[in-house]
C-alpha cells in the first residue's frame, strides 16, 4: 500500500578539506555467478530478494541468511538508504540469479559506530546472490500504473483511486474517508511545491548518485 512508501528522504554531506572534496570510497565488485539469461537488471526503486553471507577481512563469517532454506532471505528497496550504502552501489544492473562478491570499505558500511557484532571501521565482505527483482514502490512503473491520464503527476483523485485498489486486492471493503485521510496525508507530506499534484520527480525517491 502506498502508505508503505511515505518515509523520510535521505541527503548526504559531502566532506571538504582546504576547499577540496575528499575522494569518495567505492565498492569493489566480483561478478561470481551471472545467469545466461537476463530479462530485466536490478535498479533504483527495485525491490530485491537476496540471500547473503557476510565475512570480516579475515575470512571469519559473521552471518549467513541461508541457514534455513529460503526462510531469511531479505527483501529491501535498492537505492533508497534501507540497507548500507555500499549495498545500493553495488547492486545495481545485477540479473536475478546473479551472484556478487562485495568488498565494502567502513565509510559505505557501519562506519565509526559499527553495528552489532561489527566493530567500527570494518572493512565487510559479502557474497550476495538475487533472487527475485519486483517493481518498488517508488519505481517509474508504479508511478505510471497510478498516473491514469497520463500526464506525469499524480492528482489526489488518482491517488484516491489507487488506494480504493490497493484495498480490494488485499480483500478489505473501501472506505472512503480513510481514503480521503490517507490521500490528504499522502499530500501532505509528498506534494513539496504545493500545487495540488505530486510530480514524477516528487514521487520518486532522489539518490545522492543522480
Amino acid at each position: 500500500m502506498l502508505l508503505a512508501v511515505l518515509s523520510c528522504l535521505c541527503s548526504s554531506l559531502l566532506v571538504s578539506v582546504r576547499g577540496g572534496k575528499l575522494p569518495e570510497a567505492e565498492v569493489e565488485i566480483d561478478v561470481l555467478h551471472r545467469p545466461f539469461l537476463c530479462r530485466r537488471k536490478s535498479k533504483y526503486g527495485d525491490l530485491l530478494l537476496v540471500h547473503q553471507e557476510v565475512y570480516f577481512e579475515n575470512g571469519t563469517m559473521v552471518y549467513t541468511s541461508r541457514t534455513d532454506g529460503d526462510k531469511h532471505a531479505m527483501w529491501f528497496t535498492l537505492g533508497i538508504r534501507e540497507v548500507i550504502k555500499g549495498w545500493d552501489k553495488g547492486l545495481q544492473d545485477m540479473c536475478s540469479g546473479e551472484q556478487r562478491k562485495l568488498v565494502v570499505p567502513p565509510a559505505l558500511a557501519y562506519g565509526k559506530d559499527g553495528k552489532g557484532k561489527i566493530p567500527p571501521e570494518s572493512t565487510l565482505t559479502f557474497v550476495v546472490s538475487l533472487l527475485d527483482i519486483k517493481n518498488g514502490p517508488r519505481s517509474h512503473e508504479s508511478f505510471q500504473e497510478m498516473d491514469l491520464n497520463d500526464d506525469w503527476r499524480l492528482s489526489k483523485q488518482e491517488v484516491k483511486v489507487y488506494l480504493r485498489k490497493e484495498f480490494e486486492r488485499h480483500g478489505y471493503p473501501p472506505n472512503d474517508t480513510l481514503h480521503e485521510n490517507m490521500m490528504e496525508d499522502i499530500f501532505a507530506k509528498e506534494d513539496a511545491n504545493k500545487d495540488g499534484f505530486i510530480s514524477s520527480r516528487e514521487f520518486t525517491y532522489k539518490h545522492d548518485e543522480l
